[in-house]
């Protein structure tokens, strides 16, 4: 949104060839701008464009971009930022484990403790928030928060994006329950342009991706959430009762009736989380189903597409196995239907 001063930064250092792809094509997601950003790319010769009537946020603009690049084949999507935050050079290093078989998701680490212009406190935060991302995600990634990322197709099939704010967190959420493979790169950023327009105060953006976090971990680890609220609520009943019924032993026990009054309310929110684990849980299946059903209905609409290889490695390829979204091997080449554009773009950034 509104980048049409870094957008030839951008532009400018985006390679033009990558070792095992054999094209590249440049998508500008525009956001609802209302400068000359649109206009400064088709000037620096971009042919592919997402365009929003409004600001719709972070999260819609990935996921209106993510549909376009596979209606388009695309095998490797990258996604970085319009304001030449990111080091656009290092792309081919980034796609390189995709390329090869080795990764699912590529996320850049910015080595958050080595940028200038955060502060300590921000420093403090970023790898605060990391860890948190990480033990929900079960994953050891250095920058959880980094936009800097490089996609396999099979990996864009499986992950869905629901959050309105930012799809960072999300998605490395539902990869590492999905037991995608994910490696990370360290780069160096470079100077800052602008301010963040994400989020208006850094305590806004700890709110918002807190709840984010929060909503994807309860969604794949219900048990988890719900049997530790019942079981605290439960040690919370026992205590007060246990107290009353040593109290009604010594002959004291009508004097002390919040005591059961507290035990009784803690019992109640023992039951009721236990019976939202039961309902999660079945949510759960639900999702899992849907899920599956959405990853073919995706795979009818988008087609399918040979994956990107070094010259003379299509028997190292890994397919894919298990959990692990994997490069896809097929056996020659398939038809599909495309809409208007290129007609095969085996990468796109």
């Amino acid at each position: 949104m509104n980048e049409e001063e870094t957008l030839p930064l951008v532009l400018a250092t985006i390679p033009r060839e990558i070792p095992g792809i054999d094209e590249i094509e440049i998508l500008v997601v525009d956001d609802g701008s209302t400068d000359g950003t649109v206009e400064v790319a088709r000037r620096l010769g971009v042919r592919h464009f997402v365009h929003h009537t409004r600001n719709m946020g972070l999260a819609r603009s990935f996921r209106d971009g993510i549909d376009y690049a596979l209606r388009h084949g695309a095998d490797i999507v990258v996604n970085t930022d319009g304001d030449n935050q990111y080091p656009q050079e290092r792309i081919g290093d980034l796609v390189m484990p995709v390329v090869l078989g080795d990764a699912d998701i590529v996320i850049a680490d910015r080595q958050t403790g080595t940028i200038e212009h955060f502060s300590p406190l921000k420093k403090a935060l970023q790898k605060i928030g990391s860890n948190v991302v990480n033990f929900a995600a079960g994953t050891n990634l250095p920058d959880a928060a980094s936009g800097f990322r490089a996609y396999s197709r099979g990996a864009l099939m499986r992950l869905n994006v629901v959050t309105q704010f930012s799809y960072c967190m999300e998605t490395i959420i539902q990869a590492g329950h999905k037991r995608m493979r994910i490696r990370s790169l360290p780069v160096t950023t470079n100077a800052k342009t602008r301010e963040s327009r994400l989020f208006t105060s850094m305590w806004q953006h700890i709110a918002k991706s807190g709840q984010a976090i929060s909503r994807s971990y309860v969604m794949y680890k219900p048990h988890a959430v719900f049997i530790t609220l019942g079981l605290v609520f439960t040690l919370g009943a026992a205590v007060p009762f246990g107290r009353y019924a040593v109290l009604l032993a010594t002959g004291t026990g009508g004097q002390h009736l919040q005591s059961i009054v507290l035990g009784a309310a803690s019992l109640v929110g023992a039951l009721l989380s236990f019976a939202l684990l039961v309902l999660a849980d079945l949510q759960r299946t639900n999702r899992v189903l849907l899920e599956e059903t959405l990853e073919r209905l995706k795979d009818v609409q988008y087609g399918t597409t040979t994956a990107p290889a070094m010259a003379g490695s299509a028997e190292n390829r890994q397919p894919s196995a298990g959990n692990e979204a994997g490069s896809v091997d097929r056996a020659g080449q398939l038809d599909r239907q495309q809409p208007a554009g290129p007609t095969d773009v085996p990468a796109a950034v």
